[in-house]
């Protein structure tokens, strides 16, 4: 969440920094917040005046003077009026305060200092390649062929379970799922993340936090009986796990790693990679979320992408890095680096991890917050999240990035221990 103070105290660097994004009605949420605090002003010094009212006639009966003396009834009628006016403005101001939250739910991170100013996903900037020595010279066939043609991938008994956009994994193929879940998981312990194994349904609150609700309600899937959602992303319920909470400074940076499985509508995206595994309605996803001090943030962003990277590189899956322009940026993100995998069928890179840093977006919208010892107050943290990665792309990409000629797949060297395999 933006923090309205800062909007207050100066609206139009705000509104210029916020214009990078797209047009917003700012001017509503100041003129409602305006009257808020003219409301609280107004409710605090009646409330203030009542206070008085009540211990002017304490003093005055204590003092000697009959309680039905004329100048006692006088004040405990104005103390009435008061209480009464009191009664009027207090819903008032909540549903202000409340009109206020509504609109502020509704507006975007503001883009870090340092994001590439544009419109679309033109305008984004390459930062750097890694594996041209890997794409391979003769790739043929998509993965949704390769894979059904080992008979590891089925589309269609899956949609007669389910409806379009899901998948059954068949023997090797759900065997190699589950070794790239573990070498991923793996990895990332290693490089520092403590694994955790979070639920897949998540209430209103957890996605409001972070920033998925109210905005994209249409591409969660939600219990219709409960207040529960299907998780589109771990992100959501391991950032959670610390809301309204507040650390103590020496216990950050909080690294963690989580598989879990995601479920998305994709609203919107019909027409688009309607065969094979890039973008389903559920898909199985490593995450890694990162709470850390301000002051550290933009430098764990750099190695958040690393670690994502590194995957990729074990693997000798070609990439390249991504940094999204203004106009690009996820609707919590101030700043963005997308990871783009080799696809051969498509003869170009793919996304397949988002590295966001959302500053302390997120952690206003949670209350998540620490406190440097020996010091008063509070301050929000920071939170980063990024996929490490998202395993049904991976998946894909070492299918079409791994073909033979004889229409077999050689495994990964880094995965064949874990499938005690060479080839598919």
């Amino acid at each position: 969440m933006i923090d309205l103070k800062q909007l207050r105290d100066n609206p139009e660097a705000f509104a210029e920094r916020l214009s990078q994004r797209g047009k917003y009605d700012l001017p509503s949420i100041l003129k409602l917040d305006q009257q808020q605090r003219e409301l609280e002003t107004q409710r605090s010094q009646l409330q203030a005046r009542s206070n008085q009212i009540g211990k002017t006639i304490g003093e005055r009966i204590k003092s000697g003077t009959n309680p039905k003396d004329a100048e006692i009834q006088d004040l405990r009628q104005e103390g009435s009026q008061v209480k009464a006016t009191l009664s009027e403005l207090e819903p008032q101001e909540r549903d202000l305060k409340a009109n206020i939250e509504t609109l502020l739910l509704t507006i975007p991170n503001l883009p870090s200092d340092d994001t590439p100013v544009g419109k679309t996903e033109t305008d984004n900037v390459e930062v750097r390649r890694w594996g041209d020595e890997y794409i391979p010279k003769n790739a043929p066939l998509a993965h949704w062929e390769i894979g059904e043609n080992l008979g590891i991938l089925n589309f269609e008994r899956s949609a007669k379970i389910a409806q379009s956009r899901f998948v059954t994994l068949v023997g090797a193929g759900a065997a190699l799922e589950r070794a790239l879940i573990q070498f991923m998981l793996d990895q990332q312990v290693e490089a520092g993340y403590t694994e955790v194994l979070p639920p897949v349904l998540v209430n209103s609150e957890s996605l409001t936090a972070t920033g998925q609700l109210p905005k994209f309600a249409e591409e969660s899937f939600k219990c219709d009986q409960d207040d529960l959602w299907l998780s589109p992303t771990a992100e959501v319920p391991v950032t959670n796990l610390y809301r309204d909470e507040i650390f103590n400074a020496d216990d950050l940076p909080v690294f963690h790693c989580a598989y879990t499985p995601c479920f998305r509508r994709e609203a919107g995206s019909y027409g688009r990679d309607t065969r094979g595994l890039i973008r389903l309605h559920q898909f199985n996803k490593v995450e890694l979320v990162k709470l850390v001090r301000p002051s550290t943030s933009a430098a764990e962003h750099e190695t958040l992408v690393q670690n994502a990277a590194a995957i990729l590189e074990a693997l000798k899956l070609p990439y390249k890095v991504i940094e999204l322009c203004t106009g690009d940026l996820g609707f919590s993100a101030a700043k963005c680096y997308d990871l783009e995998v080799w696809l051969p069928s498509a003869d170009c890179y793919r996304e397949i991890s988002s590295c966001s840093n959302f500053h302390d977006f997120q952690a206003r919208r949670g209350n998540i917050r620490f406190k440097e010892s020996g010091q008063k107050g509070t301050q929000f943290i920071h939170t980063l999240n990024g996929s490490g990665l998202a395993v049904g792309r991976t998946m894909a990409a070492v299918l079409e990035n791994y073909q033979q000629a004889d229409g077999t797949v050689r495994i990964p060297d880094v995965l064949q221990p874990y499938l005690k395999r060479e080839v598919l």
